[in-house]
């Protein structure tokens, strides 16, 4: 195996599950770079988050159930992939005991602006 400088390449599904969660927080921060975080994220049920300041992206790794997004409802399971704009409400619903995703935040609070048909903005 090579060593670098490099940022690691690789995340592990069996590493990211033991990852500690940080006081207060109900996922596992994985890993950070620039505005970019990856975490983890095995919720409770029912799920209690709230919207946040950055996109988000998950990217789900085991389960499934309905991912309820500004009253839009849609069903989901391993290797979906769901986004939610930053500030707009969201929570997984009705899912399996094994339920786990990756969640990615990213780019600035707030979120990123796009145009009426979805593209971003040049900033």
């Amino acid at each position: 195996m090579q060593t670098t400088s490099l940022a690691p390449a690789l995340f592990r599904v069996a590493e990211a599950r033991r990852a500690p969660h940080e006081p207060g927080r109900i996922s596992a921060r994985v890993f950070a770079h620039g505005s970019m975080e990856l975490r983890w994220y095995a919720p409770p049920n029912p799920d209690p988050q709230v919207p946040h300041a950055q996109d988000e992206l998950y990217i789900v790794a085991s389960g499934s159930g309905v991912f309820s997004r500004a009253g839009e409802k849609f069903a989901f399971g391993p290797g979906d992939a769901l986004f939610v704009a930053a500030g707009v409400e969201h929570r997984f619903e009705d899912f399996t005991d094994d339920f786990a995703t990756w969640v990615v935040f990213y780019g600035p609070r707030g979120g990123e602006a796009l145009d009426a048909i979805g593209e971003q903005l040049p900033g």
